[in-house]
């Protein structure tokens, strides 16, 4: 649910049982219509599942996800954090690009985090399956993570973890925003709209982020979009972040170039709009607002998914089967989860090679502390196979009443109401 480095999984501690839902909350639970399925993930003190969301009456069926979180396995500073900090961002947004969470349930020390599934991965495993993303494809894709963006920023919310492995990919691969573990409500004016915090991914951080001084976090997250675009053009990344003072050396003197293998393909327009956002100088850095308003984003058609009510679209008029996930076995999505296997990238020199995050390379000065958590959105992402229907609505909007949401139940304690999503794009 995190921030990846912050929730990256790892295998559950030796002699520690095995994180499952207890027969009182599975019963409890299977009252409200959420029956919780296979398990596809765990860290020490988290788990994922596979579920199911049955209606009342038990002809309608939505295939979701489960996070289940024990309190009393977690950090102190987890808690106290990044937890709160994610479940209160994941409560109060609702956008077709960002992912959806449905209901939150606490019984004791146990959470339960029910939310929608993204059956094609994240963008970082599609770039290193299929390779360079073509430029139409890549700006429709773009335009949604920056609409994603958008939205966060109207409301005051910096994401300050955006990079490929959280932007999910929907059914209709729609780009989807996830892992909201370093997000911070901030301002415009005022001594509150500078962060202190070293945080997010060093691959993927802004130049003021990596040298330590006081950033305006918006600003921060658009200098994160251009790497994400650079990655989706180039299937490599801009800087190499092994070292951290000769990335900062690097962004600073913009030492970056477009691969060889797209130096004709990628037009002039797509490179300049790049070169912008990579600015190292916060002052003449193109923003959110410039970047939506740019000749090369104009000419994006809005293929986001529309409202609840409305059949959802496909991310390019072409048929959808040019886009094809490679699926995940069970055994592989576990060994993913729990780091201990390698996935190939595509070619790249070595010190550019688009990969995975991890602790290692996080900015978090706390970034040991979550790692022994799972991400439920990826875990998801990766779950093998696909509904064999399309998704159905699971009642109500946002906090609106409605005979599709569940019964009170005393022996649970929801977080928040369940949404209305007809038909998750």
């Amino acid at each position: 649910m995190t921030a990846h480095q912050a929730h990256q999984a790892h295998p559950p501690s030796r002699g520690q049982p095995h994180l499952v839902p207890r027969a009182s909350e599975v019963f409890a639970l299977e009252q409200q219509g959420y029956f919780i399925g296979k398990k596809i993930g765990e860290g020490s003190y988290a788990s994922v599942h596979t579920a199911n969301y049955v209606h009342r009456n038990k002809t309608k069926v939505k295939r979701i996800a489960c996070k289940i979180l024990d309190k009393e396995r977690a950090s102190r500073d987890f808690l106290e954090h990044f937890f709160p900090r994610e479940l209160d961002v994941l409560t109060k947004v609702e956008s077709p690009y960002i992912i959806q969470v449905y209901s939150i349930y606490e019984r004791g020390p146990r959470v339960f985090i029910f939310m929608s599934l993204a059956e094609n991965g994240d963008l970082l495993d599609y770039v290193k399956n299929n390779g360079e993303v073509p430029e139409s494809r890549a700006k429709v894709w773009f335009h949604q993570i920056c609409r994603g963006t958008e939205y966060l920023h109207a409301k005051d919310i910096a994401h300050r973890d955006l990079k490929c492995e959280n932007v999910l990919l929907s059914r209709n691969f729609n780009c989807k925003l996830t892992d909201f573990g370093f997000a911070r409500y901030c301002n415009d004016l005022g001594p509150s709209a500078l962060c202190e915090t070293f945080c997010g991914s060093a691959a993927y951080a802004a130049p003021e982020v990596v040298g330590g001084t006081p950033y305006n976090p918006k600003l921060a997250d658009v200098w994160s979009l251009g790497v994400i675009l650079y990655a989706m053009l180039n299937a490599t990344m801009p800087f190499n972040d092994a070292n951290r003072r000769k990335l900062l050396s690097d962004q600073m003197a913009g030492n970056w170039q477009f691969s060889s293998r797209v130096e004709y393909s990628v037009s002039a327009i797509a490179k300049t709009l790049v070169a912008r956002i990579l600015e190292p100088s916060v002052a003449n850095r193109i923003t959110l607002k410039e970047i939506l308003e740019h000749d090369w984003m104009r000419s994006c058609k809005d293929h986001h998914p529309p409202p609840s009510g409305a059949s959802a679209e496909k991310v390019e008029s072409s048929p959808s089967s040019k886009l094809k996930a490679t699926p995940t076995e069970d055994s592989k999505l576990v060994a993913s989860l729990t780091g201990t296997m390698a996935t190939a990238t595509p070619a790249a020199t070595p010190a550019h090679r688009l990969q995975r995050t991890d602790a290692a390379n996080s900015a978090s000065p706390s970034s040991t502390q979550g790692q022994n958590s799972v991400s439920a959105s990826k875990a998801v992402a990766k779950a093998v196979g696909k509904p064999q229907q399309p998704p159905l609505g699971l009642g109500s909007a946002f906090g609106a009443s409605t005979t599709d949401a569940p019964t009170t139940n005393p022996a649970l304690v929801t977080k928040c109401q369940i949404r209305k999503v007809e038909d998750q794009s």
